[in-house]
């Protein structure tokens, strides 16, 4: 009868011990990164998306652009659950993640200015599907590098920010 008593409780006792360790790894796991969601750029010129989170799931297709602007929506582990600027969603591994912000333009053509203002001098002009590095953002303007050149673009027809978000 004690047999069976204390096998129930060393049972009872290991399961605990398994839940308690499984949720402090999901703590740590999603607490390791930030906040979520956040928005993060691709850190290489290649990068695979897949449909789950590890290298047994397949490829879905492969980022070509780096410094190109995402969005992480989930954790698991080492991995991350993206969205990109057209909202198509999939999983890649962290190390092909960085912190540095940018921009991708969605208007058909956008104005680089000297100056936060539309009566600013013109600089340069990007065309839509451009990827700009971030270096400040206010309200309406963000200071931007792209091949060298650096000015101010307005936020509007941009993807890689959200809306009342700034950047020092």
């Amino acid at each position: 009868m004690s047999y069976s008593f204390n096998r129930k409780k060393n049972i009872l006792i290991i399961l605990i011990l398994l839940s308690s360790l499984f949720l402090l790894n999901l703590s740590v796991s999603f607490a390791g990164g930030g906040s979520i969601p956040r928005m993060v750029s691709l850190r290489a010129d290649e990068v695979n998306v897949r449909s789950g989170p590890g290298i047994r799931y397949p490829i879905q297709w492969v980022f070509q652009r780096k410094y190109m602007p995402v969005e992480i929506i989930a954790e698991y582990d080492t991995w991350r659950k993206i969205r990109d600027w057209e909202g198509a969603e999939g999983w890649v591994h962290r190390a092909m993640l960085s912190s540095r912000r940018s921009l991708i333009i969605l208007s058909e053509e956008k104005t680089i200015r000297g100056q936060y203002n539309n009566e600013s001098p013109a600089i340069a002009r990007l065309a839509k599907g451009m990827v700009v590095n971030i270096k400040e953002c206010r309200l309406a303007w963000c200071y931007i590098n792209i091949r060298g050149h650096t000015g101010w673009i307005s936020r509007q027809a941009t993807w890689g920010l959200y809306p009342e978000e700034i950047i020092n």
